[in-house]
């Protein structure tokens, strides 16, 4: 297995694993929409997607990074906005893999490192706290919509 930053030429498998990720979340599957906002992100800049793949290319897992600041430390950090296996490939350290290089991205930027939110039954949250992650009971999430 290899991770590699994602390119409009990683595009193909990015997609499957994108919409199988939207799927998850209870979203309705649609592959055109998905590569249209994959790629958006790509070539605009507007996200990193690290994409872990085997030797023959099949995309196994990625995980989407969204560039921003903190005002109060005046810094930059990602927010890891997706992180997504392939359900029959869980439980062997692709999603270990993928937030181990993630990590490593923020230090080698010098960022102040990564923030992440989960549903409250994504049992996910073991892997965070395992590597590492520290569970915020200090700030509540609030959320507008239109």
């Amino acid at each position: 297995m290899k991770i590699t930053k994602a390119t409009t030429a990683d595009l193909t498998e990015l997609t499957k694993l994108f919409d199988g990720y939207r799927v998850f979340y209870k979203q309705k599957s649609n592959l055109e929409a998905a590569k249209k906002f994959l790629k958006e992100r790509l070539e605009k800049e507007e996200s990193i997607i690290l994409i872990a793949l085997d030797d023959d290319g099949n995309g196994l897992g990625f995980t989407q990074l969204y560039p921003t600041f903190s005002s109060v430390s005046m810094q930059r950090f990602y927010i890891l906005n997706d992180l997504y296996v392939l359900s029959t490939l869980r439980g062997q350290g692709i999603g270990e893999s993928l937030l181990n290089a993630a990590k490593a991205l923020a230090k080698a930027n010098k960022w102040k490192g990564l923030a992440l939110e989960t549903a409250t039954d994504n049992p996910a949250q073991k892997l965070y706290e395992r590597l590492g992650w520290e569970r915020s009971d200090d700030f509540y999430h609030y959320f507008w919509t239109c």
